[in-house]
């Protein structure tokens, strides 16, 4: 899974709403982030949650920004992205691992009894991909060498 840069990148919240994420995402502090990592395309399913109006704007002419509400599948936008961005739900976690793409799994802290984060824990132990908050998507982005993450056994 080790790239030298990462063109395009997914960031999915499946079909609920997580604007913490979204927001953090098209927030300056990731964008750099995202900009230094090569970024060129920044694809947003936002769910059901607000269209980020201003992202287009805050990520600059150098990153071509789309975004939709839903699909019947995200298996396209998966299949073309270098780095993945998602809610902690585990139909994603699994889809994204089983693509043999790096993902990113980024924790809703506003979740009642979050077994999400439980889930996000243990498969970032075992080494199959890295989680964080929102507040600390960009140091996470930052200090990753998505190289060291392991592949997801066919079929788990």
């Amino acid at each position: 899974m080790k790239r030298s840069t990462y063109e395009n990148v997914f960031v999915t919240v499946g079909t609920t709403q997580f604007e913490d994420l979204i927001n953090t995402v098209t927030a300056e502090p990731v964008v750099a982030q995202l900009r230094r990592m090569g970024c060129r395309k920044l694809m947003l399913q936002v769910g059901r949650g607000k269209h980020p109006a201003l992202a287009k704007s805050m990520c600059g002419p150098d990153i071509e920004v789309r975004f939709y509400d839903l699909k019947s599948s995200i298996a396209e936008d998966i299949r073309q992205a270098d780095l993945v961005i998602s809610h902690a739900g585990a139909g994603s976690c699994i889809e994204v691992l089983g693509a043999e793409k790096p993902l990113v799994v980024v924790v809703n802290e506003r979740l009642m009894d979050n077994h999400q984060t439980e889930l996000a824990e243990q498969l970032s132990k075992e080494g199959y991909l890295l989680y964080c908050t929102p507040t600390t998507l960009a140091t996470t982005l930052e200090g990753s060498d998505f190289g060291q993450l392991k592949q997801f056994p066919p079929g788990s």
